[in-house]
């Protein structure tokens, strides 16, 4: 025993098993022993051992469950480490990015068309964050569903959705206050709130979403500078909210004064009306045509009460994510020349294709998804934990997200994978899902339940 572990110095010995994970001597998905055995193994008190765990998990290197132990995380293969860098395993089924076949060359030659005669002199000059009045009302238009339509004076602009979403989550709250947030999330927003210093708050969710009585509850323990929610094929669980439960929780947010930013990223899979319409004072709707058309060419909105504009624009111009004009020019272009619905029509075709096809392959029951979605929800039986099952996937030329980096802390992450069905070709995609299927059933190796 060292002198440093002599003197409980749980920092060190945190140092210590993180060196062995980063040198690869504990491998993603191995168990590490019991606190108290750990505790003896090193001669210190059980305290120590608890609190050593404690800073592996913050630090994100283990994540544990009650009656299961703590286990060495995969973070080289999730999105909770990358935010979204696309991975280096052959088969990608971590990002949501669907490009449907032919659509580049319908992109290319709408570009080259356009810039034939030159660029616009406006795509050099310095844009604001607002756009222009024809700009904001053909958005307006574009963004409008089921009867609903956004407030064109209240629309702002960034030049993705993460930025959309980086700027909601800045007007709403200053350094230090609290968002409400669902206890398993978009890996982004975790990383966008600890950049911008404020706190998650966990939510409980059931099968619709966020449940309002949670919402209340933490809100009236400790007062929360608003709410973050996914409201339609929610990412990662696919679920969606009713007419009921949005019509409930606008009335929340109305009668505790309460601002939430509704994001709507996959909301064009669906026609069902946002938050956004029951509450229009009350709600930050962010989207972006990243997933509609293409992640490289790409427009963020942010749609919230007029009142809001001011604000709102403050915080993007702040944050440097103002939309530079080449962004704006061909976004408008997109979406004025019906190109974005028609992709749009298209992806809901392929998205339930896709659907269907994962659902043929699984066993009845252990799948969770909306058939109107790209992602499905795998749950994992007993003899595997996620991380473990992602990093036998990872050695399969396979990358799946384990549910842990949804989680956010203190969020215990459920036994369960996120699979992204956009990106492979349909038989590629098929012979991909076949593989995770295979181990799923054959169970882990004995070298990954060390």
């Amino acid at each position: 025993m060292s002198d440093t572990a002599a003197r409980g110095d749980y920092r060190a010995l945190a140092d210590s098993i993180a060196a062995d994970i980063a040198a690869g001597r504990l491998s993603a998905g191995t168990r590490l022993p019991p606190q108290r055995e750990f505790a003896y193994q090193h001669g210190i008190a059980a305290s120590t051992a608890s609190r050593v765990y404690g800073e592996l998990t913050r630090r994100g290197l283990i994540s544990g469950e009650v009656g299961r132990g703590s286990y060495v995380r995969a973070r080289r293969s999730t999105l909770d480490d990358t935010l979204g860098e696309p991975v280096k395993s052959p088969l990608d089924l971590q990002l949501n990015f669907p490009v449907l076949p032919g659509q580049e060359a319908e992109i290319s030659a709408m570009i080259a068309r356009l810039t034939s005669p030159g660029l616009p002199a406006s795509v050099f000059a310095a844009t604001g964050a607002a756009g222009t009045p024809d700009m904001r009302a053909l958005s307006a238009g574009f963004l409008g569903r089921a009867g609903w339509r956004p407030d064109a004076d209240g629309l702002v602009f960034t030049n993705n959705g993460r930025q959309a979403i980086a700027a909601a989550l800045a007007a709403l709250a200053p350094p230090g206050e609290r968002i409400g947030v669902e206890a398993l999330t978009y890996p982004a927003v975790k990383w966008l709130a600890a950049r911008l210093g404020v706190t998650l708050v966990p939510l409980p969710m059931d099968g619709q979403g966020l449940r309002p009585d949670a919402l209340l509850k933490a809100h009236r323990t400790a007062p929360l500078a608003g709410v973050y929610l996914q409201s339609s094929l929610h990412n990662p669980l696919g679920v969606s909210m009713d007419a009921a439960r949005r019509r409930e929780i606008a009335t929340l947010l109305r009668a505790e004064g309460l601002m939430a930013i509704e994001d709507t990223v996959y909301g064009f899979l669906s026609e069902e009306e946002p938050l956004a319409a029951a509450a229009p004072d009350h709600v930050l709707l962010v989207d972006s045509l990243s997933k509609r058309v293409a992640p490289g060419l790409t427009l963020g909105f942010i749609a919230g009460p007029a009142s809001w504009s001011g604000r709102l624009v403050t915080c993007v111009r702040s944050g440097a994510w103002t939309a530079n004009g080449l962004t704006q020019f061909l976004g408008t272009q997109v979406m004025a020349e019906g190109l974005a619905a028609r992709l749009v029509t298209g992806k809901r075709a392929d998205a339930r294709e896709r659907q269907a096809l994962a659902g043929s392959i699984f066993p009845k029951g252990v799948l969770k998804a909306d058939p109107r979605s790209y992602h499905s929800w795998l749950e994992l039986p007993d003899i595997w934990r996620a991380e473990t099952f992602a990093a036998a996937a990872t050695r399969q030329g396979i990358a799946v997200t384990p549910a842990s980096a949804f989680a956010v802390p203190p969020t215990q992450p459920p036994n369960a994978i996120r699979i992204a069905l956009s990106r492979p070709p349909l038989p590629v995609l098929r012979e991909a899902l076949l593989t995770l299927r295979r181990l799923l059933e054959s169970g882990p190796q004995e070298s990954e339940v060390e």
